[in-house]
């Protein structure tokens, strides 16, 4: 039997019950009996209306989806892919006409020339009529009771508050002496696991509780259902549920029978008068259930406050009023007294601790230096050539050292100083080549130590020292350089900030501008205007290769440059491109830090970026320092600049001046280290102490996240025992890709070797693929930091020779891996335009987002 026909019949009596219904309100409104007649000239209309409104209603919300498109298509509709809408007023449509019942025929047959039971519906209408006004005046009277008894409530409250409060502190007390005496502590790191078992730790130790408050944040070893953000969580029950409970139905008992009890003779009797019954205890508590509930509250929360050593003592004393207002009173004096003296002591403690930051950080963040080296600033644009001439004043000095943002600028800037016959050594933390009778050294600003002496100091990219992860570095290059002469190379939007830092010291300013002008072309570029010395911009590593990939099987020669390419196979694609072997390149932003290549034209594929936590537009000085690269001094006349969209908006962040910045980035020194060893002796207090440092105005803390997880590995370890916490910082702050899983692994595993004396595990080489590749170069890079930093010179020369190797077929497998590359759509794998900004294709995204919509909506 189909659903229409179960509900037919149901319809019909719906509609009979709702005219019966209707005659009935009819009557019970009139002085005298009116004719059936005069009904129906009356309410006609309604009756007439009923069975429409009543199947319509029930055929629509009661037939289900299927049969409704099973009816229509019988009917000579379409229903292949309707919308629901659409289906519910198509089907609407059918069953005005579907089977009607007449209610007026059924009503006339039932009620005309019925005089007699007419009249006595009639009467019967009337009677409910009265009996149903008699019952609504008594329960206004009844609420009228029960304000009048509300709002005595809330008079006694607030007058014999103390009075209720020291009846439920005695009971608490003896609830309280019976749960620490009979049962027994439990203990769970997480307390919302339920799959773990709780550990039984014995019984309770009254004295280790000060408060109640504390006590009640212990587990009762049940589970109890909660409810968060309208859902239902299982969970550890705490002692806090179990006396909120507890205290609610001690006061939902207590508070109405003392109410009751000094409720007036005058209220009792009225009440009497009318309901012919006395108040009972269940009325009065009617009456203030919200008052009940409110003031639980205040009686939860003042009970937390009380010391469980006060409330034992309570137990043995038998309740009198006055003799435990007494108690109570003084409880509370010795409780502001306790307080008072906690409080003191955690002042004292606080000021110590104040008294020992500043002991440990004090003034070593101060942004005044006071020392005696000559400063000299070369500011200016991107290619301008501010680099070269701080490296000319290094060549002439006795002895230099030049700090790089990235290995691959240490190693451009060791090569050219040794090809001009300047010596030159390299240092990066995973190489070291050290030339005989050199007296200049090219590294990573990571690599800076602030005992080593040098007659000039070359800091490249300054600005950087306001990055947030490495800015640090930057900082302490510049404030700690043991020189005669720093000169600190950085963007104009960094002057203010760094004449800021360097304060009263001795400083000269050289500002450099462009010689070849930058020009932003007028229409958007697309991958067919291609042309040769063009750099394609774009910010991820999959996103070079895909576009590379298709400018290759469009028959033009490319270079790549991301950054987890290793820097010599870097170099070699510079090289290329350098040459003229390669026709374009195709770039992250990595390109915008240094390098100085041919470039002809800049191309921006992209106008945002992830930087890590979201998406979000190019600042205006990311654009200018890639943007910069365009127009290399000496062969070409003018830079050229594009884009692929929002034309206007990326040309105002190109020329808009920037805002200078005043804030860089500061972390732990030696010194700081030296004077935290004075106190304590273990990383995890350090970071915690760290955690708390208020970084002087200016400045920024490193948030240490990386060195923190990885501490978070061997913390309480024989790792943390057998070093010394210079020793161990200096591991945990090792420039590696923490972010990897496998060479985190590596990490830990070398960290075990160590101080264990045994040999250090080798790391894992795969060469099956280009990510395989590169993630076995990083771990022999992470190797080879450790080997260094232990002194083992002579095995790493091995695994910098494997290295090179590797970043060899690392260049050999970008000819051949490219060409896997493609953009395709990863639902159908559809091959996608060059300039698609999505995983998936328009048709399955479409798809996609239909079958979300529908699933949401339909019944």
């Amino acid at each position: 039997m189909s659903k229409l026909q179960t509900i037919y019949p149901q319809a019909i009596e719906h509609t009979k019950m709702k005219v019966v219904e209707d005659i009935d309100r009819y009557l019970e409104t009139k002085e005298i009996l009116p004719s059936f007649k005069q009904y129906l000239a009356d309410r006609g209309h309604y009756v007439e209306q009923i069975w429409v409104n009543v199947w319509l209603n029930k055929s629509t919300n009661d037939v289900p989806k299927n049969e409704k498109k099973q009816f229509i298509s019988e009917k000579g509709y379409e229903v292949q892919g309707i919308d629901r809408k659409l289906l519910n007023k198509l089907f609407r449509d059918e069953m005005r006409t579907y089977q009607p019942f007449n209610a007026m025929e059924w009503v006339n047959e039932t009620f005309a020339s019925q005089e007699e039971m007419w009249a006595e519906r009639y009467h019967d209408a009337k009677d409910s009529f009265l009996k149903r006004e008699e019952q609504k005046q008594l329960e206004e009277q009844k609420l009228t009771f029960q304000r009048e008894i509300e709002d005595f409530a809330v008079g006694i409250m607030e007058e014999q508050y103390e009075l209720f409060y020291i009846n439920v502190r005695h009971f608490v007390a003896k609830q309280l002496a019976a749960d620490l005496q009979n049962n027994v502590k439990f203990q769970f790191v997480d307390t919302f696991a339920l799959e773990e078992k709780l550990v039984n730790q014995g019984s309770f130790d009254p004295s280790a509780y000060t408060t109640v408050s504390a006590f009640f944040k212990e587990l009762t070893g049940d589970i109890h259902k909660t409810l968060n953000w309208g859902r239902s969580l299982f969970e550890y029950q705490t002692y806090f549920f179990i006396y909120e409970s507890l205290i609610s139905d001690y006061l939902s008992d207590l508070i109405p029978q003392k109410i009751l009890e000094q409720l007036s003779a005058e209220i009792k009797d009225d009440f009497h008068d009318i309901f012919h019954e006395k108040i009972s205890v269940s009325f009065v508590k009617g009456s203030i259930a919200q008052l009940l509930y409110d003031i639980e509250s205040y009686f939860i929360e003042d009970i937390q406050e009380e010391y469980v050593s006060d409330l034992i003592k309570l137990v043995e004393i038998p309740f009198d009023p006055n003799v435990h207002k007494d108690i109570l009173e003084n409880d509370l004096k010795e409780r502001e007294k306790k307080q008072k003296k906690e409080q003191e002591e955690l002042q004292r403690k606080k000021e110590a601790e104040e008294r020992m930051m500043r002991d440990i950080f004090g003034a070593e963040y101060d942004p005044s230096l006071q020392r005696h080296v000559r400063y000299v600033l070369h500011i200016g644009e991107t290619n301008t050539g501010k680099t070269h001439h701080a490296l000319e004043k290094m060549k002439a000095a006795n002895s230099g050292l030049y700090l790089a943002p990235l290995r691959l600028l240490a190693l451009e800037v060791f090569d050219k100083l040794n090809s001009e016959g300047t010596l030159c050594s390299l240092k990066t933390g995973e190489e070291e080549k050290m030339v005989l009778d050199a007296h200049h050294t090219s590294c990573t600003v990571e690599m800076f130590h602030e005992k080593d002496y040098y007659e000039v100091v070359v800091i490249d990219e300054a600005q950087m020292i306001t990055d947030k992860d490495r800015g640090f570095s930057w900082y302490k290059a510049i404030t700690k350089a043991n020189a005669e002469e720093v000169h600190i190379i950085g963007s104009r939007n960094s002057k203010t900030m760094l004449l800021e830092l360097l304060g009263n010291s001795d400083v000269e300013i050289h500002e450099y501008s462009r010689d070849t002008p930058l020009e932003v072309e007028t229409k958007e570029f697309h991958i067919k205007h291609i042309k040769k010395g063009d750099a394609l911009i774009c910010f991820s590593r999959r996103r070079v290769l895909e576009t590379a990939s298709r400018l290759q099987n469009d028959g033009h020669s490319v270079s790549m440059i991301y950054g987890s390419m290793p820097p010599e196979t870097r170099k070699k694609q510079i090289e290329q491109f350098n040459k003229g072997k390669t026709k374009v390149i195709v770039a992250t932003d990595a390109i915008g830090m240094g390098l100085n290549l041919p470039i002809r034209r800049i191309v921006f594929l992209e106008n945002d970026k992830f930087d890590g936590t979201r998406r979000r537009l190019l600042t205006s000085q990311e654009v200018k320092q890639i943007a910069g690269r365009a127009g290399r001094k000496g062969i070409y006349e003018v830079g050229k600049v594009a884009f692929t969209s929002d034309i206007k908006k990326m040309r105002n962040l190109l020329l808009q001046e920037d805002e200078p910045v005043h804030t860089f980035a500061i972390a732990p020194t030696n010194s700081v280290f030296e004077r935290f060893q004075r106190y304590y002796h273990d990383l995890g207090t350090f970071f915690e102490l760290w955690g708390k440092f208020e970084s002087p105005k200016g400045t920024k803390k490193a948030s240490l996240s990386e060195e923190k997880s990885l501490y978070q590995l061997i913390a309480g370890t024989d790792i943390e025992a057998r070093l010394s916490l210079m020793d161990l910082y200096g591991f945990l702050h090792l420039p590696f890709s923490k972010n990897e899983p496998a060479l985190t692994r590596q990490w830990e595993d070398t960290m075990y070797a160590i101080i264990q004396g045994r040999e250090l595990p080798e790391p894992i080489v795969k060469d099956r693929s280009l990510e395989e590749l590169e993630l076995s170069y990083k771990a022999i890079g992470l190797h080879l930091l450790f080997l260094y930093r232990l002194g083992e010179r002579t095995e790493a020369i091995y695994w910098e020779r494997l290295r090179e190797e590797i970043s060899d077929q690392v260049q050999e497998r970008l000819k051949t891996d490219i060409k896997k590359f493609v953009k395709k759509c990863k639902t159908c794998g559809k091959k996608l335009p060059w300039d698609h900004s999505f995983p998936t294709c328009d048709a399955c995204h479409a798809a996609k987002y239909r079958r979300y919509r529908y699933d949401d909506f339909e019944f």
